[in-house]
This record gives C-alpha cells, sequence and structure tokens, in this order.
C-alpha cells in the first residue's frame, strides 16, 4: 500500500485520475476521519484532474502509537510535507469540512513559514466553523436535529425490524446511516454516504488544541483565490462560511436543499461550481442555486 515516505508518520494516499492531468490536493473531514468516505462522489474531480488523497495522522490507515497529542498544528505540518513531497508548487487544494479549515489554518500558517508553498486556490467545501462561538452553534443544531421527528421515526423503525438479530451486517449500516441523518437536508440521503469511523481521542485533541478560536483577523491576511460552497441547510452556520468567503475576499456559492454533504446531496451543483472556479470562469460573487 502506498504511504507517504517524508512525513513523521507514514501517511496513507492514493492518487486518481491521469497522471499527467493537474494536480489537486483532496483533504477530508474529521479531524480524526479519513479519506474513504468522499468516495466514489469525489471521483468527480478526477475527471479533469489528478487527484492526490490521504488519510491524515491519527485516522483511517495513517494510525499511529505515538505517545504524542496530535493537535492542528500537526496537521498543518504533515499538510506542508505531503504538498513538498508530491512536488505540488504551488498546490491546489480541496478542502471539505474539517479538511476545508485545515486548508485554511494552512495557508494562515504560511505567512510565518516561509519554506512552505503557500496555496495556487482554495475551494471549501461545507467548512467547519471558523470560531469557537460557531462551533458550539453547529454542535446544538446537530443535537436538535438528530431529535427531529422523522429521523426518531426511522430509530423507532429500525428498533422494531429485528436486523440486530438477523442481520448484523444490515443493522450496523442502518445505525450508520441513522448516526449521520442530521447532516442532511433529507435525512434518508445519508444512505448514499460511504460509512467511516472517527478516532474519538485524535478528534477531540485536535478541537481541543485550537482552544477558543476565531480565525476571521488571520484568514483577512490570506491572499489566495477561494471558492466556498456551503448548503443552506448545513448544521454548520451559513454564517461562518459567508465569513470565509469574506475574509478572503473569495467566491460562495449557497447550495439549496443541501445540508454537509454536498456531493451526496448536490453534486451536479457541487461539481459544476468547482470545475467553473478551477478553469478559471466567473461564478459571481455570490450565488444561490436551485
Amino acid at each position: 500500500m502506498p504511504f507517504t515516505t517524508s512525513t513523521p508518520v507514514p501517511l496513507f494516499f492514493r492518487e486518481d485520475g491521469p497522471p499527467a492531468a493537474p494536480p489537486l490536493l483532496l483533504l477530508h473531514g474529521g479531524p480524526g476521519a479519513h479519506h474513504d468516505y468522499l468516495y466514489p462522489q469525489m471521483l468527480a474531480l478526477a475527471a479533469t484532474h489528478r487527484v492526490i488523497t490521504y488519510d491524515q495522522r491519527g485516522g483511517g490507515q495513517s494510525k499511529t502509537d505515538a505517545p504524542e497529542p496530535i493537535t492542528w498544528q500537526t496537521q498543518v505540518a504533515d499538510l506542508a510535507q505531503v504538498i513538498t513531497e508530491f512536488g505540488l508548487v504551488p498546490p491546489t487544494i480541496v478542502g471539505y469540512s474539517w479538511g476545508a479549515l485545515l486548508a485554511m489554518l494552512y495557508a494562515v500558517q504560511c505567512r510565518y513559514e516561509p519554506s512552505w508553498c503557500a496555496p495556487a486556490r482554495l475551494v471549501l467545501v461545507a467548512p467547519a466553523p471558523i470560531t469557537r462561538a460557531w462551533r458550539d452553534e453547529f454542535e446544538q443544531s446537530l443535537a436538535e436535529r438528530g431529535r427531529r421527528a422523522a429521523i426518531l421515526a426511522m430509530r423507532e423503525a429500525l428498533a422494531a425490524s429485528g436486523l440486530r438479530e438477523t442481520d448484523p451486517a444490515a443493522y450496523r449500516q442502518r445505525s450508520f446511516e441513522l448516526s449521520v441523518a442530521g447532516y442532511f437536508a433529507d435525512p434518508h440521503r445519508a444512505m448514499a454516504l460511504t460509512p467511516f469511523r472517527v478516532t474519538g481521542k485524535v478528534q477531540q485533541s485536535v478541537w481541543g488544541s485550537l482552544g477558543d478560536f476565531d480565525l476571521r483577523d488571520a484568514l483577512r491576511g490570506v491572499d489566495v483565490p477561494t471558492l466556498v460552497v456551503h448548503g443552506r441547510n448545513d448544521p454548520i452556520p451559513l454564517a461562518s462560511a459567508a465569513a470565509a468567503a469574506a475574509c478572503l475576499g473569495g467566491e460562495l456559492v449557497v447550495l439549496e436543499r443541501c445540508g454537509h454533504v454536498p456531493y451526496v446531496e448536490q453534486a451536479d451543483a457541487l461539481f459544476g461550481a468547482i470545475a467553473a472556479f478551477l478553469h478559471g470562469q466567473e461564478t459571481g460573487r455570490s450565488l444561490t442555486t436551485p
């Protein structure tokens, strides 16, 4: 299996798309998750780009037994090394959820690390909140969504189905779908998401290392062409995504009838916006797609 050779911990990676196509670095969410759940939908990017992605340290196939805590600084330093190892000079980065926040943190830190290569372009898909206050709002919203009548009814149906005893694999799949249903505008769409696991210790360590964070001032000092795509029905506040776009001087595309997983819920609109941006076409300062 392919692993990086220059990072302190070997990181599992994969490449898709034509070898001679322009490279694109894809960052998964979490933290503490892995790349798998972005696929197969994100393969749409590989039609025109050589897409490189990796399991961030502590998740997926990039597990480590090192005693040191994994922090946001750890993840940013790993990202810088991955960019160097693959010769992505300068890199085009597509970040999803936490991966979008990781991309922003990297872009900020490039101002203080002269040996790092600043991004050429950023695509931030459903970016994680850029302040602690907006993260608190997200957590409250997600908890409330889990108590929606539709999801409660789905939980009751699963409990009464007998699948736990008759088909444990189907029961686990359905349980996963219910665990992520609150992220979707339509909770039934959760069945199209590839199952994944989050390493809780890593997730807690990374978020804890950010403390009472607020990236708005830091992002105003970053000069990189940026596209932000966010679902109208995402439990992560739209205000956070709009602020990220404004601070970076970037474009904001708001997808209607879409929660936190636009590559499942509004794939055509998402990949259309990304393609237009990556090809330098004018998509407008602030757009709303049907």
